[in-house]
């Protein structure tokens, strides 16, 4: 006699109990989602997958990560520096031919990266800019905030390739994809907020405030302060991408 039909599934086709652990799968749209973690440059990622064809993947990702450095003096800067990454986008992965080989293009829709520092300058301590000496005030010590932000375009877009899939067309569950490319973000800003007197001689005896720009010494630190930031922003535009670049790993299972 011969042996019966296999019984066919819900959705038509082949029961996937049936279909050997490293076969490839016909994947409906919407049937299987994974979801998984990773550590890149944007920080910590919790990113999560869905099939929207045989050959595309959806994909949504979130990443954060935060250090605080704590307070700590380097030659009369008393600094505290914080590191902040918090991001989130969207992007669409293609599999050309079904392959090994992935390729992506998608958005960070939010991105609030930045570098943020605080510091005071004890009495008496010089240091320059752009190429002019001034000396913390001992009366009311130089201070100020600085931040370096990452995330000039948003949402900004993003481009890379890898190899693995995010959801294998097959019954496995786990899979360990990795990725790498840019976002264009954009050239990074900085913006300088300061407060205190600062002197132009050692003695401490002829001092200002910086918040003062009507008298030659706080129009003398605020020129140089300008310049110097102007400069350093000409350095910055240079810097127009982002790099991302992870290892993941993403535990999959079908949802219908």
């Amino acid at each position: 006699m011969d042996a019966p039909e296999p019984a066919p599934s819900m959705d038509g086709g082949e029961q996937r109990g049936h279909v050997p652990w490293a076969a490839d799968e016909h994947q409906q749209p919407y049937s299987r989602i994974g979801i998984g973690a990773d550590v890149s440059p944007l920080g910590i990622g919790i990113k999560s997958a869905i099939v929207l064809t045989q050959y595309l993947d959806g994909r949504a990702l979130v990443n954060f990560f935060n250090y605080d450095s704590g307070n700590f003096e380097l030659e009369g800067f008393r600094t505290d520096a914080r590191l902040h990454l918090l991001s989130a986008g969207a992007a669409i992965d293609a599999y050309p031919m079904n392959s090994f080989w992935r390729l992506s293009a998608g958005l960070l829709l939010a991105n609030g990266n930045q570098l943020s520092a605080r510091t005071k300058i004890v009495p008496g301590t010089s240091f320059s800019i752009n190429g002019q000496t001034f000396y913390s005030s001992t009366a009311d010590p130089a201070n100020g905030t600085g931040v370096l932000a990452m995330h000039r375009h948003t949402p900004s877009f993003l481009a890379s390739f890898g190899f693995g899939k995010f959801i294998p067309r097959s019954n496995r569950h786990w899979s360990f994809p990795s990725e790498f490319g840019v976002v264009f973000t954009g050239s990074p800003t900085i913006k300088v907020t300061t407060a205190g007197s600062v002197c132009t001689d050692a003695t401490l005896a002829v001092c200002s405030s910086v918040n003062n720009p009507s008298t030659p010494v706080g129009a003398l630190f605020n020129s140089a302060l300008q310049t110097q930031l102007t400069k350093w922003q000409h350095s910055l535009n240079s810097v127009t991408i982002y790099p991302i670049f992870s290892y993941s790993a993403m535990y999959s299972f079908n949802v219908r």
